[in-house]
């Protein structure tokens, strides 16, 4: 006995004010899963109980990921994809359902080429748009109706602050991601009563893969190294560094939960704090 029940302190109903963190017995995808944000959500879901499917192009790369967490609480399961492919994302979306419902989706896949709008091709643009924004929307719609019927379902859209703050050299790619947010804010105010919650997550300047390949073309073009220019990046970020992976994924894995059940139709900046609107 404790000494608060010793005075006749009711502790029956702690528990229930303690913030839900569990995914045990739900069923998660993660598009685009190979690296960095994505890889980052796979292995924090199954952490936490999830069953988690998750994609990627290469053999190589689902292989890995799924060797990387052997002892995770929830099972990974990998699959080999181009979700920028119509036919490929339907074979994967049908492998996934074969194994059961799915109240979880996070659709992470996305390509962020730098390049000059004045001698980009209509084909450059469609084929951005087909796998930033419609294996998206392919996904969501056909896991939707799942979620529907048990009531229950978590969509994160994982977008950028490039939505926000659009740069002329990833204007594509901002274009996609703003598209991203707008299809999220629309769905989560047709579905939220049905207990399906939509949010955006915009990560800002994280420590990625993509971002090391870009700080190398800069470095390449200025002369300097790729090192110097990560570190002048990060003069613009008021907590002073890039981020890392697992920080946006700690908020993605939150949105997943029910401790997220009031949030609906957000769109998350997870930039530290570099963005400069209110």
């Amino acid at each position: 006995m404790s000494e608060w029940e010793d005075v006749g302190v009711d502790l029956s109903g702690i528990g229930k004010r303690l913030m839900q963190l569990d995914l045990k017995g739900r069923r998660a995808v993660v598009t685009g899963a190979s690296l960095g944000i994505g890889a980052a959500t796979v292995r924090l879901l199954a952490d936490m109980g999830a069953e988690v499917e998750f994609c990627a192009r290469t053999k190589d790369a689902v292989e890995g990921l799924v060797a990387s967490q052997p002892e995770a609480e929830g099972h990974i399961y990998g699959h080999v994809a181009d979700m920028g492919d119509r036919d490929s994302v339907e074979t994967f979306l049908g492998e996934v359902s074969g194994r059961g419902e799915v109240s979880i989706l996070v659709n992470n896949v996305g390509a962020s080429p730098s390049r000059n709008f004045q001698y980009m091709t209509d084909e450059e643009w469609s084929q951005l748009h087909e796998l930033n924004l419609m294996s998206a929307v392919r996904c969501t719609r056909h896991f939707l109706p799942g979620m529907r019927s048990q009531k229950w379902g978590r969509i994160v859209m994982i977008a950028s602050g490039a939505a926000k703050y659009p740069g002329a050299a990833l204007v594509d790619y901002a274009a996609t991601k703003a598209a991203m947010v707008a299809t999220g804010k629309a769905l989560a105010g047709k579905y939220g009563r049905d207990g399906v919650l939509v949010n955006s997550v915009l990560p800002g300047l994280i420590h990625t893969a993509m971002w090391d390949r870009a700080a190398g073309e800069v470095a390449e073009a200025s002369g300097s190294s790729a090192e110097e220019v990560l570190a002048n990046n990060s003069k613009s970020v008021p907590v002073g560094r890039y981020g890392t992976a697992e920080e946006v994924a700690n908020v993605i894995a939150f949105l997943c939960t029910d401790a997220a059940s009031y949030v609906n139709g957000a769109a998350i900046d997870v930039d530290g704090g570099q963005g400069g609107h209110i």
